[in-house]
């Protein structure tokens, strides 16, 4: 029935709802936001194939057109079959592991990794019977190897690390983890595909908080999740049952209607919807903006990094600098190996004067914001030690790399010169904190 029709004898109410909802096709040269909970049915054989196939869009937290179209593009440019987009980074890791795991499983995770996943691991997975060892040398095989144990099924970790800037050896890593039939996960956030595609490594699966770089603008939240496309049932199919087996209903598994994309397929249609973590169109169409400029943020940022870095590493006021571009970094080899792009943006110093210097170092900072975010366009700084690491005791901060005086600089995109500039005021201020210079400047 056309609109007119419709609405011609209608009362208010009705038109209200329903006028103006018949509009002509266009193909917007930008993408499209699609903002709407639920999409038309042409009928009900449509309605029945969509159930059946899930071919099309019936309802968002399924499908939407805004979110495919970041998906496609996402999974394009890491070298994956397919991607997920969920609401935030956090969602992503969560799915991908629960794609994965169950209880009584067991999981290898490098020990240099965001506080949030760590917090997963051990808070929320633990209580569903699943355990996690942590690898101390994350560049290590052996260690990973010894880890193993027969319920492993997944190993984790960050392609760069938080904020350490330990670097995986991805391909001596997934090698070990293909012996056994056992995916490796690389979140992927710090140093983006354009740095690095740890799928072109070995990695079976990546993740990202497409909150950071891949949105730049730090308006959205957003995760996603890309996998390789290569799961092998038969060699690893008794490691992963639910990937195998028939449906409840005595259909076929999984593995037989996606093949490679078993993995992607079990997260997209089974564990993603029913744990609920859906993105909204809004923040995929935000986030697909900020992926077109993606590769001029990244490269000039990690430019202004090493730039940084490497003013800071001279400053007497620095005790250390954990920057992976820096030839001082135990992982600079591996770091020149996979990352001939840039080094990313992400780093952490730690001044000699502890945390009365780190303390006055970042409120004297005008250009950078204090915040706990990172890969903005603006330049960001962080007190670890009292924010995303504070739940940590001394001990395990330190096997982090985190002091009392680290401080984690994200670098955007202004000016190099007014960055250090901001430092160096900065750095003055901070020297004051340190009491000998205090009794000093008071004598």
């Amino acid at each position: 029935m056309s609109e007119t029709r419709r609405t011609a004898a209608a009362g208010f109410a009705t038109r209200q709802v329903h006028a103006g909802t018949d509009w002509a096709e266009a193909s917007p040269r930008a993408l499209p936001i699609f903002l709407t909970a639920g999409f038309r049915f042409d009928d009900v054989d449509a309605a029945a194939d969509h159930f059946r196939t899930g071919a099309g869009f019936g309802y968002t937290r399924t499908g939407n057109p805004t979110i495919d179209a970041l998906e496609r593009r996402l999974a394009d440019l890491e070298g994956g079959a397919e991607a997920v987009f969920v609401a935030s980074g956090q969602a992503a890791v969560s799915v991908a592991l629960l794609a994965l795991v169950g209880a009584g499983d067991h999981i290898v995770c490098a020990n240099q990794v965001y506080e949030g996943t760590r917090g997963l691991l051990l808070d929320n997975l633990a209580r569903l019977g699943i355990e996690t060892t942590f690898v101390a040398d994350v560049a290590d095989p052996d260690a990973w190897r010894a880890a193993r144990r027969p319920t492993t099924r997944a190993f984790f970790a960050e392609s760069i690390s938080n904020a350490r800037n330990d670097v995986l050896d991805i391909a001596a890593i997934s090698a070990v983890a293909d012996e056994h039939g056992i995916p490796l996960v690389v979140d992927n956030t710090f140093a983006t595909p354009y740095l690095l595609r740890p799928i072109e490594h070995g990695a079976a699966v990546v993740v990202h908080s497409a909150s950071k770089f891949l949105a730049g603008q730090g308006a959205a939240l957003g995760g996603v999740v890309v996998d390789d496309g290569r799961f092998d049932a038969g060699r690893s199919g008794s490691l992963f049952p639910h990937l195998v087996a028939a449906s409840r209903s005595g259909g076929p598994s999984v593995a037989e209607r996606h093949g490679g994309r078993a993995r992607i397929g079990y997260l997209r249609e089974t564990v993603a919807p029913r744990l609920g973590p859906s993105a909204s169109p809004l923040n995929a169409f935000l986030v697909a903006q900020g992926v077109e400029t993606l590769s001029l943020r990244v490269r000039e940022q990690s430019r202004s990094a090493l730039t940084i870095a490497r003013w800071l590493a001279e400053r007497p006021e620095v005790a250390r600098v954990d920057y992976a571009g820096l030839p001082t970094h135990p992982h600079h080899p591996i770091a020149r190996r996979y990352l001939p792009r840039g080094y990313g943006s992400v780093f952490q110093a730690t001044l000699a004067g502890g945390e009365p210097a780190a303390r006055r170092l970042i409120e004297t900072l005008e250009v950078f914001t204090h915040m706990t975010h990172l890969g903005d366009v603006r330049s960001l700084v962080l007190h670890p030690a009292s924010t995303s690491h504070a739940h940590l005791d001394e001990t395990g901060r330190e096997a982090v790399g985190v002091a009392p005086g680290t401080v984690r600089f994200s670098i955007g995109i202004e000016d190099a010169d007014d960055l250090v500039a901001d430092l160096e005021r900065g750095l003055r201020a901070a020297s004051l904190a340190r009491p000998e210079v205090a009794v000093e400047v008071l004598g």
